[in-house]
């Protein structure tokens, strides 16, 4: 069976890795800059992030209101409290994009001490933020989404391929220095490959959108705060607004239900009598993300890491993991040593292209026709497989079925020169 797939995978591997491997180039650098960004961060904007420590400070509610202050007008949409002596509290304000503008606080005395712009749960500063976008969609928004869905789509495929390649050939000794550089690589980086290509699917535009749906469907969604509060009886198109005087009582009955992080998210409701969520969001390890809504003064609603499905606290761990917060530093030079080790890979896979091309007089590196091989019943096994996995990953299927009609295209046009240069040859006229 071995030897009758193997020039296929071959095929399959080396083309799908000269197509693909641009995208998963700039993936991997993009990556590695993204995993290299907190300590870069926390230097860059020490100004905003800490101040000189203190065993006392002002009430939450006062810092609130001295960002509030600086931003009149403005939507106060969250509060994130200094999570250790030395460090500040950012107040965030409502935007059109995902963005936030954020006022930053001196807990000590309640002094704004800067203002960013902060970027998603995990609260990004504008140099990640920037590099994150360009490793998701090049700063192209969401057609741009596209290079880094059909990179995570493809990695597992030449991954998986490449072992295979391996383990068919791993007694012959006639393997080029270059390609055996290669497969050490490959195989070295290879968990590490399969783990970003499936969590980066789970936050691509097409594919994502079957994973949420199948997490749905079979009850593995992350549980969410229904809410609560008595809000009947309020005008909805004119609200009550909210008091941020509010803020203490809130925290106080959070930290008595147990939310006890040092990392809070406050999530500020639209109008007064609506509950207030506060939610851990200290994503590393023992990860802690317990939620609870208050209103009127009582805690309303909970939700508890312990009670997710194993499917969600998998999903919640491989998401953290991917960005490098799990484990904290060991989990950044993990994904550092993966990424570069990645870069490796596609490079070497080109130097082992460039060294094989056909202008060199090798001809084609894989023959085409390797399918005849293969057994039919085998075959048809595959490519029932392959027609739902390009179902559920759109951009695998497409690019594949592309790619098998463009090689059906050529190989036809190749067959009918040939055939053009010989029937001189056997025509009475030329003869």
């Amino acid at each position: 069976m071995t030897e009758s797939w193997r020039g296929l995978v071959l095929r399959f591997h080396f083309y799908a890795g000269v197509l693909v491997g641009p995208f998963v180039l700039i993936a991997a650098l993009t990556g590695v800059l993204y995993a290299a960004t907190p300590q870069l961060e926390s230097w860059l904007y020490s100004d905003h992030l800490r101040v000189p420590a203190s065993t006392s400070s002002v009430p939450l509610s006062q810092q609130v209101k001295a960002a509030v202050a600086t931003r009149p007008g403005d939507e106060l949409v969250a509060i994130r409290p200094a999570p250790e002596p030395g460090t500040t509290t950012r107040v965030l304000f409502s935007s059109d994009g995902d963005a936030r503008p954020t006022v930053f606080v001196n807990p000590a005395d309640g002094a704004v001490v800067g203002e960013l712009m902060t970027y998603g749960t995990s609260g990004v500063l504008p140099l990640r933020t920037t590099i994150d976008q360009i490793h998701r969609n090049l700063l192209l928004g969401e057609p741009g989404r596209l290079y880094s869905e059909l990179a995570a789509s493809w990695l597992w495929v030449v991954a998986l391929g490449g072992v295979f390649l391996w383990f068919s050939r791993r007694r012959t000794q006639r393997t080029k220095p270059t390609t055996r550089k290669h497969a050490t690589v490959g195989l070295t980086v290879l968990v590490g490959a399969l783990f970003l290509s499936a969590t980066g699917l789970t936050w691509s535009a097409y594919a994502g959108e079957n994973v949420a749906s199948l997490r749905q469907a079979l009850d593995w969604s992350t549980p969410a705060l229904a809410g609560g509060g008595d809000h009947a009886g309020h005008d909805m198109t004119n609200p009550i607004p909210v008091m941020p005087g509010e803020v203490d009582s809130v925290l106080t009955h959070a930290r008595s239900a147990g939310i006890d992080a040092g990392l809070i998210e406050i999530t500020v409701p639209p109008m007064a009598g609506m509950a207030w969520n506060v939610t851990e969001i200290d994503r590393a390890w023992p990860t802690q993300v317990d939620a609870v809504a208050v209103a009127g003064g009582q805690v309303v609603d909970q939700v508890r890491f312990a009670d997710y499905p194993l499917a969600a606290k998998l999903a919640r761990w491989g998401i953290d993991l991917h960005m490098g917060a799990l484990f904290g530093w060991p989990n950044q030079l993990l994904l550092l040593a993966v990424g570069l080790g990645l870069v490796t890979l596609v490079a070497l896979g080109y130097r082992i292209w460039w060294l094989r091309r056909p202008t060199r007089g090798f001809g084609r590196p894989v023959p085409r026709g390797q399918w005849r091989k293969v057994p039919r019943a085998q075959l048809v096994v595959v490519l029932v497989v392959a027609a739902a996995v390009g179902w559920f990953i759109p951009l695998f299927g497409l690019s594949l079925l592309a790619f098998l009609v463009i090689d059906a295209v050529l190989s036809a046009r190749s067959r009918r020169d040939k055939s053009g240069e010989q029937a001189p040859e056997s025509s009475p006229v030329a003869g």
